[in-house]
């Protein structure tokens, strides 16, 4: 990148087309395919940044250097790991920096697995807290705490909390603060600018966007703190293929045009859904009147692609999902391709029977709104 045009005055979709890539080489493809390789050839001394396929790969080189570029703009000192999935790489962060008679703080209204990682941490002799993410009502938790796990917008309730706010009372109290960034993605909102010390997220998600890759980051700018993260993964071997290293950077290449549509599709299905009498409980952050919209605001340029409604019991939902024609009943979300499922039959989260956690895609909005009035109209008739 010339001097006279840095990434960080780039736009966000020239920039995503850009991001990673090496500089030009006669002959070579733009972006270089993927490196299949358990081990380099490495006479003498080990040196050099490619010596064994656990430790380091030439791909994921090029994809960590993309998104570290999108989570942190110019930034040079921020560091960023790929991990093998969303889950491996908070693992990472949280095995890593915290040790027995430690103190956790997560969301008691974040992702469902959070609870069986606070559970194995407490077998270690961690501390675990838990606050809902709504209202910001993590900061009554943070007295002697070592690490704040921020989910924001929360999974699947879309409740959302002031980063900040959260990031300056836990380091006032000499604890580190992580924010997982799968549902807004860089494009949503950058968590290090507004002072956390981790940015962490599931790639599987709308940052890859196709459905066809589990994937995971860890992005920090403390070297000791990403350190420690990459002792983890070196330990664990928590690491990603290069296949699904290669497809990951390649499909960064269309984040604004998925992030942009899809928005504006979830926008378009809960006004859609706004004020209809079989609907309760709607939740998106991007609506003038929801409970979150006022922060959202403040520190998200793009308020994702989940909406999440009730429907009035399990068979009403069921129904819904199985009148739905342009919508996928799948779990997961972020993809190109709507999704949607009743959350309630995984346990785990504390959502009513009828819950919906809808994806929206990147379909066009009229056939998209008018699907989900059809279904909503065949399970509540």
């Amino acid at each position: 990148m010339s001097e006279e045009n840095p990434v960080t005055e780039l736009g966000e979709g020239t920039r995503a087309v850009r991001v990673g890539l090496p500089e030009p080489v006669k002959h070579e493809p733009t972006l270089p395919g993927p490196v299949f390789a358990a081990h380099y050839h490495l006479p003498g001394d080990p040196t050099g940044p490619y010596a064994y396929g656990r430790d380091q790969n030439p791909t994921w080189t090029l994809l960590e250097r993309a998104i570290g570029e999108l989570e942190a703009p110019g930034q040079e000192e921020v560091e960023t790991l790929a991990f093998a999935s969303g889950m491996a790489a908070i693992s990472a962060v949280l095995f890593s920096q915290l040790r027995s008679g430690d103190v956790l703080v997560l969301p008691s209204d974040g992702y469902n697995v959070l609870p069986l990682a606070g559970e194995q941490l407490r077998s270690y002799g961690v501390e675990v807290r838990s606050a809902p993410t709504g209202g910001d009502a993590q900061l009554g938790a943070l007295d002697g705490a070592k690490l704040l796990w921020v989910e924001t917008p929360s999974n699947p309730g879309l409740d959302v909390c002031d980063i900040r706010r959260l990031c300056e009372a836990a380091h006032e109290r000499g604890c580190l603060v992580a924010v997982d960034n799968t549902l807004a993605t860089p494009l949503g909102q950058r968590p290090l600018e507004l002072g956390a010390d981790f940015a962490v997220a599931s790639g599987t998600k709308q940052l890859t966007g196709h459905g066809d890759v589990l994937l995971g980051y860890v992005v920090g700018r403390d070297a000791g703190l990403m350190a420690a993260v990459r002792r983890w993964r070196k330990i664990v071997g928590a690491i990603p293929g290069p296949m699904e290293a290669w497809l990951a950077h390649r499909s960064l290449a269309t984040l604004q045009l998925r992030a942009d549509r899809q928005s504006a599709n979830a926008l378009a299905v809960a006004e859609a859904l706004k004020g209809r009498p079989e609907v309760t409980g709607l939740r998106y952050p991007g609506l003038g009147d929801d409970p979150s919209h006022k922060i959202a605001s403040q520190q998200m340029r793009r308020y994702g692609c989940v909406v999440s409604f009730s429907l009035s019991t399990r068979a009403r939902a069921d129904r819904f999902l199985d009148a739905l024609r342009l919508v996928d009943d799948a779990t997961s979300f972020g993809g190109v391709r709507s999704t949607a499922e009743r959350r309630g039959r995984w346990g785990g989260d504390a959502v009513p029977e009828g819950f919906i956690r809808f994806s929206a895609g990147a379909e066009d909005t009229d056939d998209l709104v008018a699907d989900v009035l059809r279904a909503l109209a065949v399970a509540t008739g």
